[in-house]
């Protein structure tokens, strides 16, 4: 098996600073449909790991949270694709719990649902804490210039900005302008 994993706001879809909260909130990144449909139809299976504290937040409710993951499914699909799974934390950032990345719970939560080991397989996110969370479970880190990730490429130049662990290395993230050309580089080798 071939596993990618993604985080979803600000690298599937567009990210916004007060919580996608609705499926009409919930708006792909130009091209990231068409890529996880590329991906899974070279072989990959893809599964998504994403922080939804907007749910302790009282921002949305589960309902509103399946209806976007389902929408993703939905055009995914209709591009001739698929995603194996959406694991999601719906804990406050103030929780402590073991799922909310730049913990690896999800992922753990992932390679139990898979019975895989994700080392050496790319986790692609848009933020530290994605690529900590991956870098914990020996993942390949994959940095998508949506979303977050310019201010994550900053931070990455600049280990004192990073405030959790652990604290990366610029040169061991490969950093792509989004999900897309993400994908061209993967399926093109």
């Amino acid at each position: 098996m071939k596993l990618i994993i993604l985080d979803r706001d600000g690298v599937i879809n567009y990210d916004r600073d007060d919580y996608v909260k609705s499926v009409d909130e919930c708006v792909p990144i130009e091209g990231s449909i068409e890529a996880i449909a590329r991906l899974h139809q070279a072989g990959f299976t893809i599964v998504v790991a994403t922080n939804q504290a907007g749910l302790a937040k009282d921002k949305f409710d589960l309902d509103d949270l399946e209806a976007m993951h389902e929408k993703i499914t939905r055009l995914v699909e209709e591009a001739g694709g698929e995603i194996g799974a959406i694991f999601y934390c719906p804990h406050h950032p103030d929780d402590n719990c073991k799922c909310r990345k730049p913990k690896p719970g999800l992922i753990d939560a992932i390679e139990a649902e898979f019975n895989i080991s994700a080392e050496g397989f790319y986790f692609v996110g848009d933020s530290l804490r994605d690529l900590q969370a991956g870098a914990q479970k020996g993942c390949r880190l994959a940095l998508v210039k949506t979303g977050n990730g310019l201010k994550t490429l900053s931070q990455l130049g600049n280990p004192e900005l990073q405030t959790d662990s652990p604290i990366l290395d610029i040169r061991d993230i490969n950093a792509f302008d989004n999900l897309k050309h993400f994908a061209d580089v993967i399926l093109d080798h």
